[in-house]
């Protein structure tokens, strides 16, 4: 899967169903077949959208792990808590299941926002304080996480 790209607003009706937004919707295109997988983030009090090829790698990455350990097997049912197979209906609707309406605190304005290869889907309040009220400067978490990598074929560090 391509890298999906862009942060969209929006709002949810009083059922749980978000409208995607069009550019987002051409993008998962080539999923919308295959439905998508609903969960809680694990960091953020949102929810991730991921289509089901995507779900289907971290799935392979997950399997991998050891269930006689008991960290790994609290992991996979922690991180597995929540999770809905969902689609996009015939007018693009996205239907939220209540529990993760309630965990992710989405009953009015939305955002989707592109975390690479998914979609968070947040709060739009909740949304702005992750990005204005980090604890931590960006620059210096930019220099921190990338400051690193030097790929070398591409000119970019």
């Amino acid at each position: 899967m391509d890298t999906i790209i862009g942060t969209y607003e929006c709002k949810v009706d009083a059922k749980g169903r978000v409208l995607l937004p069009a550019p987002l919707k051409k993008q998962l295109a080539s999923s919308l077949q295959n439905g998508f997988v609903l969960k809680r983030s694990v960091f953020q009090p949102c929810l991730e959208l991921y289509p089901m090829e995507e779900w289907d790698l971290m799935m392979k990455k997950i399997n991998k792990l050891n269930r006689f350990v008991k960290k790994n097997n609290d992991f996979i049912r922690r991180f597995t808590a929540g999770v809905k197979v969902v689609e996009i209906d015939a007018l693009g609707r996205l239907l939220v299941p209540k529990d993760l309406v309630v965990f992710a605190s989405i009953f009015k304005d939305v955002v989707f926002s592109s975390a690479v290869n998914i979609v968070e889907i947040w709060d739009k309040d909740l949304y702005e304080k992750s990005i204005d009220g980090a604890d931590v400067d960006f620059a210096d978490l930019a220099e921190e996480v990338m400051g690193n990598l030097n790929d070398d074929d591409n000119g970019i560090s």
